[in-house]
């Protein structure tokens, strides 16, 4: 299969890679829908965190379940899904207890997280694929509607909306609120979302590039160029008397 595959900093190709296989009863394999680039991706690119040359790369990733081990029960061939980044074995106690993103077990080195295609986090090659293994399939795969509708919103399933929501679930953001969000990337976007979908009154972003603040205004969040005005100014003269 094809594949975008590390061969150090900077340097990134697609080349012919083995077909991923079960390895096991838990396993699943799905053909790739759908794979994000995630700006996490430049950490290795650029040489910032370390990664095995050969790894393949995406941890944002969706498809269609194709082949699956014998001790799957809940996932079936033909299902749409998406799939998490963090793989969790769902059974270890710290998957029982909640923490799925530090499960016991995925890692073989030990550490208490894993995923897909990316440095110290396990041997899992990652999506940026035509298809990709999936471990534990019945606790990490999310089943999707069928079809193709919707595919580019599911796509932000895998990672970039849920970390954008924890972050209001981390700033226990509730309606009437107001809130800013410092930022206006991807991940910051979803967040402004998020908030507005938890009810807040207000919700400003605070960037200095324009094609982001347009996106952040068509969101429905006011947007802040923190290049032209002091950001607390900004939301006080945007602000309803």
């Amino acid at each position: 299969m094809k594949a975008v595959v590390f061969q150090g900093p900077f340097d990134v190709a697609v080349q012919d890679v083995p077909d991923p296989r079960i390895d096991g009863p838990p396993d699943a394999i799905i053909r790739v829908t759908t794979a994000n680039i995630c700006g996490s991706d430049l950490h290795p690119h650029e040489g910032r965190a370390p990664l095995d040359e050969g790894m393949v790369l995406g941890h944002e990733n969706m498809g269609v379940v194709v082949e699956t081990g014998q001790g799957v029960e809940r996932i079936s061939v033909g299902d749409r899904v998406s799939v998490p980044f963090n793989i969790s074995c769902g059974t270890c106690r710290n998957c029982n207890d909640g923490w799925t993103n530090a499960c016991m077990r995925a890692n073989p080195s030990g550490k208490p997280t894993a995923g897909y295609g990316y440095p110290q986090m396990g041997p899992y090659r990652g999506g940026q694929a035509e298809y990709l293994r999936v471990p534990w399939a019945d606790f990490n795969l999310l089943r999707l509607p069928a079809g193709s509708d919707c595919e580019r919103d599911f796509a932000m399933l895998s990672d970039i909306f849920p970390t954008g929501y924890h972050a209001t679930e981390l700033a226990r953001v509730r309606p009437g609120d107001t809130v800013a969000v410092f930022g206006a990337g991807p991940v910051d976007l979803m967040a402004a979302h998020s908030a507005m979908l938890r009810g807040a009154a207000r919700v400003f972003v605070v960037d200095k590039e324009a094609d982001r603040l347009v996106l952040a205004e068509e969101m429905g969040a006011s947007g802040v160029d923190f290049a032209k005005v002091d950001p607390a100014e900004g939301a006080v003269a945007r602000s309803p008397a």
